[in-house]
């Protein structure tokens, strides 16, 4: 059984200490791909060198909104540049974050919509970071014709209503940790809808960890719970879950 962790951050500080061990875990748990997200200054160099390093890691490199006030002249170039690398394979996360008060909805604006006009000049998958703010990226992605490249509603924490205008776009939608929290009836409920060829899974470890390690560090190992909690909320066995999320990453990033 093969699983694909469609996003992660193996270099952030919470591994420093294990990161060998913990991507060994990955690898024994049946975790075949990762792909790392790189979304400012210092996160683009480090999932580099993690793609450089490992043969199955993959990367998506973007600006994230939080960080949107920081991107600088020359950022949009270096990414662009970075895009020819055969492992990066999305531009993202970028999107919208309506919940940390840490970049004006302006800014955070104008840096999603140049990431997307990059996307659309690169032919590549973008994937999206949506925090509260539902309505406005579905307008964006409609403004910019996101649809026209598509990509990944990464954690999708939004209404049925929502995913299917996302959907209608050519967007695949992933899910996390939260489809294994009791209370999570939102997530469970739009997962149970999404058309099997459109599902990704992801931990985005170190954060969102799924049940019953809430509270802890993720890591990508516990992609598996994630292709559990799908598996019963989708009525079908873990073998099939695993091998249709993985065929569809694969699909979706252009993956040989």
């Amino acid at each position: 059984m093969e699983l694909f962790d469609t996003h992660t951050h193996l270099d952030a500080q919470q591994f420093d200490e294990d990161r060998e061990r913990v991507i060994d875990n990955a690898v024994q748990a049946g975790v075949t791909r990762m792909i790392n997200v790189g979304f400012n200054r210092e996160t683009i160099p480090s999932t580099m060198k993690l793609v450089e390093t490992y043969d199955f890691i993959y990367a998506a490199i973007g600006w994230h909104p939080q960080d949107a006030v920081f991107m600088q002249e020359g950022d949009l170039d270096w990414i662009a540049s970075l895009c020819s690398h055969p492992k990066v394979v999305a531009i993202g996360e970028i999107g919208l974050d309506y919940y940390w008060d840490t970049s004006p909805k302006d800014v955070q604006h104008r840096v999603l919509r140049q990431q997307i006009g990059l996307a659309r000049e690169l032919n590549m998958p973008i994937v999206i970071h949506n925090r509260d703010a539902h309505e406005d990226i579905v307008k964006i992605l409609r403004e910019e014709k996101a649809g026209e490249v598509g990509g990944v509603m990464h954690s999708f924490s939004g209404s049925w209503e929502t995913a299917k205008l996302c959907l209608n776009m050519g967007f695949h939608l992933s899910f996390g940790g939260p489809i294994t929290f009791k209370n999570a009836r939102v997530p469970k409920e739009v997962l149970a809808q999404v058309p099997m060829d459109r599902l990704l899974i992801e931990t985005d470890s170190p954060y969102l960890t799924p049940h019953p390690f809430r509270g802890k560090r993720n890591e990508s190992a516990n992609v598996r719970l994630v292709a559990e909690a799908a598996a019963q909320i989708k009525g079908v066995d873990l073998e099939e879950i695993a091998q249709i999320t993985t065929q569809n990453g694969l699909e979706r990033f252009g993956i040989v």
